[in-house]
């Protein structure tokens, strides 16, 4: 089905991407992110000098300005996912992009604008958001890591968990207690530098698939992070930010899903039309030809509602249970998508050297991270019923 979200602009800026893909990202390339377990800085900054990363910054700080409209950064999401081997890349872009500058851009100050946006959207400072804790998942209100106020600052301590982009992160967007409750202005957000005493980026985690993008575990003893690096400079404004953040991230991850879904078609067209079984080749099986079918449909729908979801999202309107409608919808449908075409491969399917194997792994933690899909239902139904 025809999309008519993109102009002349977005499609210019795709052929950049595509560029960029063939010469920085290539399949070797991939091959060393995966055995290093994270995306090196040198591709991280080349992106960022071909206006790949940057996106969410605004002009006067180096960047393209570009927060408000996620069409540029659903181009840059089809294209580095669309050949299947640089999903690493994808994850440590969207996580600067759509994750950690947001929240300068929306709430800094702008003295806290002023010292990092710049550096951010060239790359020489990476970011990541850390709320996530072994006994708090989805549940933010169950938080444990606490900031003591004293002079001059906040003393924080506690860990973070499941933190993407925590082992390489130069800054970290860090969701602590400020309060005696479990309040939402019991919440704030400081900004925890690399470097600082008692701040340890701790172990890389070992996960089933995305090897290629670090995530890693947070540990914060007895750190002492200034007032100047309390997001906002007012505390008790962290939960608060959060929520009206959550809806960029939400539809990032709906997109994922889409274009993640649409290369997986291409795949599988180009497999079960070039694969021979019974003296014929798959494509012309009944069963093969209704599957792939269904799997045209579900994208096309995917990209439809992503696109209304991005024009939401553009005029300030996508909310917080229509983005997690985005979010647990999208994924449901891609992990249908992948399985039918891992499926449709047949033993390659299994084989790590298809991309369609490696898509399937990598793609089960969409229906977790970001929320839960299980938490995203309960959104939409309270967002129904009434219920707080």
């Amino acid at each position: 089905m025809q999309r008519d979200v993109y102009d002349e602009d977005h499609e210019a800026f795709r052929e950049v991407v595509k560029e960029f893909i063939k010469r920085y990202a290539t399949p070797e390339k991939a091959k060393q992110w995966d055995a290093d377990g994270e995306v090196d800085r040198d591709t991280m900054q080349a992106a960022a000098e071909h206006g790949i990363v940057g996106l969410s910054v605004p002009e006067e700080y180096g960047g393209a300005g570009m927060l408000h409209d996620f069409r540029f950064r659903c181009v840059a999401i089809e294209e580095i996912l669309r050949p299947g081997h640089a999903a690493a890349l994808a994850g440590g872009v969207g996580i600067q992009d759509d994750l950690a500058v947001p929240y300068l851009v929306h709430f800094g100050t702008d003295e806290q604008k002023q010292k990092w946006l710049p550096k951010m959207a060239t790359c020489e400072v990476l970011g990541a958001l850390a709320m996530t804790e072994p006994g708090a998942g989805s549940d933010l209100r169950s938080a444990r890591t606490t900031a003591k106020k004293v002079d001059g600052g906040y003393v924080v301590n506690g860990s973070k968990i499941f933190i993407s982009s925590g082992k390489t992160a130069d800054l970290v967007v860090t969701f602590v207690k400020t309060g005696e409750g479990n309040r939402p202005d019991d919440f704030s957000l400081l900004l925890i530098e690399d470097g600082m005493e008692g701040f340890v980026h701790d172990k890389k985690l070992v996960k089933m698939g995305s090897h290629g993008h670090d995530t890693a575990e947070l540990n914060f003893t007895d750190v002492f992070v200034p007032d100047e690096n309390l997001i906002g400079g007012t505390p008790g404004q962290g939960f608060v930010q959060l929520m009206k953040n959550l809806p960029l991230e939400r539809l990032s991850i709906g997109a994922v899903a889409a274009a993640v879904s649409e290369a997986a078609l291409e795949w599988t067209l180009e497999y079960t039309t070039s694969r021979q079984a019974f003296g014929q080749p798959v494509s012309a099986f009944q069963n093969t030809r209704f599957r792939l079918a269904d799997m045209a449909t579900t994208v096309d729908v995917l990209w439809a509602y992503i696109d209304r979801a991005m024009t939401l999202y553009g005029k300030g309107e996508l909310t917080a249970d229509e983005a997690a409608k985005v979010k647990y919808w999208c994924t449901d449908r891609e992990w249908e998508v992948l399985d039918q075409a891992v499926q449709l491969h047949g033993g390659y399917g299994y084989m790590m050297e298809y991309p369609i194997t490696r898509a399937f792994v990598d793609a089960r933690v969409h229906r977790i991270y970001g929320g839960t899909n299980e938490v995203m239902r309960e959104i939409v139904a309270r967002s129904l019923t009434g219920r707080k």
